[in-house]
């Protein structure tokens, strides 16, 4: 009886600091960023992409086709897109143990990132490293982490490079709100605003720790935090492209010339659970929760609708870019299953030093 009655606090309890954080998004007012049809056409086939992939993801987990585990990112898409886009191709990111979205936003091929999940060859680590590990130095990503917060150091070391270097470069070091107990975070935070360094910190606050609500482990206000170092930190709805990526360019800018860093709190949500294996959602937070997430707080839905309503595009053309992104994510299905796997002989290729 006991346990029943704290499984329901924790729900109740979830369920309104999940509407405070709703009313606290709709309350923000950022101005609508003025780009071009084939541009915010673009950044919705990114969010399809990354959605359909996870799709996919999912299906392959299920079916006994992958191996390990995989963190999905479903509903969280906006932030990985409105951000990238503010990025140049050779600016650099680190991203977490749910980075899908924020390797494909960043120019991340489909048919590698599958073959990397299946642990084929042909994957971005060769198939060494799987949902958690994936690099793609082509297009600056400096690589997904498992340990929680483990890219804070390579993110603020690629920014230290840059600077020294004096390439122009912009690192952002994305991480979940569970990195906000991690040391090392503010270490990196209290260098980089020392020696004004070109990077953001982009805290992507899904509401949970795992299984645990982040007002049970965070004290305090998260802004306070990058603030005490005097960085310079604000917060957005991160469920909506057009915001994150109207708050994002103007930090990006910044950090280019100089200004030194920059710390972002993209408040959005996961749908799923912390992995693919955690069906039992309900004894940590509510169904209602959850349907209210997945229909007014969809980020798909949020700039599909703007999309008719400001005639930029028809149902018809959104309907052709979610079955484009369909085949698309099938044939590299299709490509990462018939790709082999590492030879025996690479066993301990790329493990020792």
């Amino acid at each position: 009886m006991a346990r029943k009655r704290n499984l329901e606090d924790c729900r109740d309890k979830s369920m309104t600091t999940t509407e405070e954080a709703i009313n606290s998004m709709k309350q923000a007012n950022v101005p609508i960023p003025q780009l071009n049809a084939e541009r915010w056409l673009h950044m919705y086939r990114q969010m399809a992409r990354i959605r359909t992939f996870e799709q996919n993801a999912n299906e392959l987990y299920l079916s006994a086709k992958m191996p390990g585990l995989t963190h999905l990112s479903t509903g969280q898409e906006a932030v990985a897109v409105g951000v990238c886009e503010a990025l140049q191709k050779g600016d650099y990111i680190t991203s977490t143990h749910r980075g899908h979205g924020h390797c494909l936003a960043k120019g991340a091929k489909l048919d590698l990132m599958f073959a990397e999940l299946l642990g084929k060859e042909a994957g971005y680590c060769r198939g060494k490293g799987g949902s958690m590990h994936i690099a793609d130095q082509e297009n600056g990503n400096l690589g997904a982490n498992a340990i929680v917060g483990g890219g804070a150091g390579i993110a603020t070391g690629a920014a230290l490079s840059a600077k020294t270097l004096k390439n122009g470069r912009v690192t952002v070091c994305f991480f979940g709100e569970g990195a906000l107990g991690q040391g090392l975070l503010y270490e990196v935070m209290n260098m980089a605003s020392l020696w004004k360094l070109p990077v953001i910190y982009l805290c992507e606050n899904n509401l949970y720790n795992e299984y645990t609500h982040y007002s049970e482990t965070t004290a305090g206000k998260i802004l306070a935090r990058p603030e005490a170092f005097g960085i310079l930190a604000d917060e957005v709805d991160g469920q909506d492209v057009r915001a994150v990526y109207g708050k994002t360019r103007p930090l990006v800018e910044r950090a280019r010339k100089g200004e030194g860093p920059a710390f972002l709190l993209c408040n959005t949500y996961r749908i799923y659970g912390h992995h693919v294996g955690d069906i039992n959602r309900e004894y940590y937070r509510s169904k209602e929760e959850e349907r209210e997430w997945k229909g007014n707080q969809d980020p798909l839905k949020i700039l599909g609708e703007w999309l008719l309503q400001q005639q930029i595009a028809s149902a018809e053309a959104m309907e052709s870019i979610h079955r484009e992104v369909t085949e698309e994510a099938a044939e590299a299905v299709r490509f990462a299953l018939a790709a082999p796997y590492p030879d025996l002989s690479e066993v301990d290729q790329h493990v020792y030093a």
